[in-house]
């Protein structure tokens, strides 16, 4: 963003409230991602269905972030938000209860409506890429993604106060966090109600946050004031936006297979729940902790330079999870793994922010995550039984594929630029 436009005090105000509310109500994917697999093994007692957390996560992103973008590009990005953690508060209770009953069903559906709550707030996105102008919109999502440093610190903390009272109380310290989970959801909300105006208001008026600024036309040359026209498939048929999606993708896939592998690598060589809980702390705080760097990085130097070594860093990060046995090697595997992500998800995030308008951002960027989605259920499902059948080293080279496509893409455009007589003898 031009210095000439300096950042409204009102929009400050708004990112800042974002980030208190993502402190709180992130502390539950912290949950998601490093009790889950250990809810199901604990249920089945078969580590083939350990990717089943991961997978549901992916398939609620699936599911509604579309409908869900639809709703908010119509009425506005806050009550799509308040939508989605209103379904996660009844999720989390029906997670922690699961446990409680000894029912597996009861355990998948409240997950189910945990994960699209958690998925249908991620609105919260779109909403900070709508305050913002273009050139600044990377940098944007890194300062909602700080918010998540706190939920880094609690979420351990949790596990481990109720890890010691469980027994005392006579409950489970798999199922506990999740029923003191609502306690912090509720503060998340009221500090989303505190956001005036809605976003997509403010993306619709950037003009008057930012006096002298004039929209420009959408990169596909309408302009903003026409009426949405918004088809999914055009993230495939342009070449940046192409690039971007199979980059986020990767990034969501790999990340899948290591978010399952993790815990049960952890806890076969005898690590504590408190333990796992730390190095499940280490890959948040890979993937949170960076984005506004990275951000800022990524609106100066170009997102494609921010995103492709992203991917390269999760597909090192995911060969030391699970090719190494040592503690200190899989935290750091599963910390890198959640740094590439970070950026390549917050860079194809903004690529895909700044081609579409307002009034079409909140679906062009749930169509993103859908696609993120749906690959991230495929690998999850695939992984235990990948796991239990094959063992690490075949579930460890299917995570390093998996980040491979968007690299091999570029390197394949590289090399027809330094070759173009081979690319006319093709053609």
């Amino acid at each position: 963003m031009s210095t000439h436009f300096p950042i409204p005090r009102l929009i400050k105000r708004n990112i800042a409230l974002f980030a208190l509310s993502q402190s709180f109500t992130g502390i539950g994917m912290s949950f998601a991602y490093g009790l889950g697999p250990l809810m199901v093994l604990s249920l089945t007692g078969s580590a083939s269905l350990a990717g089943l957390f991961v997978g549901t996560i992916g398939l609620s992103r699936f599911l509604v972030s579309y409908p869900i973008g639809k709703l908010t590009d119509a009425y506005g990005r806050k009550p799509g938000i308040f939508a989605g953690l209103s379904l996660a508060l009844f999720g989390a209770v029906a997670v922690g209860l699961s446990l409680a009953v000894n029912s597996f069903a009861a355990l998948c559906l409240g997950m189910l409506v945990f994960s699209m709550g958690m998925s249908a707030a991620q609105q919260l996105r779109v909403g900070a890429t709508d305050m913002f102008l273009p050139h600044h919109r990377a940098a944007a999502l890194g300062y909602v993604a700080l918010g998540s440093l706190v939920s880094l610190a609690v979420s351990p903390a949790i596990v481990r106060g109720t890890e010691s009272v469980a027994p005392a109380l006579g409950a489970d310290p798999l199922a506990l966090p999740w029923l003191v989970l609502p306690a912090f959801i509720v503060p998340g909300m009221i500090l989303i109600a505190l956001v005036r105006p809605d976003p997509k208001t403010i993306g619709m008026n950037l003009g008057q946050y930012y006096p002298g600024y004039k929209a420009a036309r959408a990169p596909s040359g309408r302009s903003l004031a026409e009426g949405a026209r918004f088809h999914p498939g055009s993230l495939l048929t342009h070449r940046r936006l192409r690039l971007a999606t199979v980059s986020n993708c990767a990034a969501q896939a790999n990340m899948a297979i290591v978010m399952v592998l993790t815990s049960l690598v952890l806890h076969s060589h005898g690590a504590t729940l408190t333990a796992i809980a730390f190095s499940h702390m280490f890959h948040s705080a890979g993937m949170w902790a960076f984005q506004v760097p990275l951000g800022k990085l990524s609106d100066r130097f170009g997102h494609e330079r921010v995103m492709l070594p992203g991917v390269a860093t999760g597909l090192i990060g995911a060969g030391l999870v699970a090719f190494t046995a040592a503690y200190e090697t899989v935290t750091l595997g599963t910390f890198l793994v959640g740094l590439g992500w970070a950026a390549a998800n917050v860079a194809a995030t903004a690529v895909v922010a700044d081609h579409y308008p307002t009034h079409e951002r909140g679906r062009a960027i749930g169509v993103s995550d859908s696609f993120a989605g749906g690959i991230a259920v495929a690998m999850a499902l695939v992984t235990g039984p990948l796991l239990q059948w094959s063992g690490l080293p075949a579930t460890g080279a299917v995570a390093v594929l998996m980040a491979l496509p968007p690299l091999v893409i570029v390197a394949n455009r590289r090399l027809r630029r330094t070759h173009p007589h081979a690319e006319a003898a093709a053609d």
